[in-house]
């Protein structure tokens, strides 16, 4: 199995971070965009796609900053974080993606992400 490669992804983000973290960090918000379904027992989350199902373990959190979680699949170092990012000047809010991909894949991967958060914004009433 080759290397999987890391890659940042950032998106601005119309929303206050207190609100974007409930889309983060919820089972009920990831619901809203991230997945078809999501349920969660503890630290372990359940992603359910048409039909299929993928399980992740919350690594870390840090209220209306960030998420990071790690597939359980996975047999690297990888994870997926999703960090709140305000401006200190211009209070933008920006979501700043972390994940890992094969080399042949980050594009396809981050174009997932792009599909992802534009549904995020749909949700959140953001442009």
């Amino acid at each position: 199995m080759s290397d999987k490669l890391k890659f940042e992804i950032e998106f601005v983000i119309q929303s206050s971070p207190q609100l974007l973290y409930q889309y983060l960090s919820t089972p009920s918000g990831l619901s809203e965009w991230f997945a078809d379904n999501v349920n969660s027992r503890g630290e372990i989350f359940n992603f359910m796609w048409d039909g299929s199902e993928e399980q992740a373990k919350l690594l870390k959190k840090k209220s209306d900053e960030f998420v990071k979680f790690s597939w359980a699949e996975s047999e690297d170092d990888s994870f997926f974080e999703m960090r709140i990012i305000v401006d200190e000047i211009t209070k933008d809010v920006s979501l700043f993606i972390t994940d890992f991909a094969e080399e042949d894949e980050i594009d396809e991967a981050k174009m997932l992400w792009t599909n992802q958060v534009s549904d995020l914004k749909q949700v959140l009433g953001s442009k």
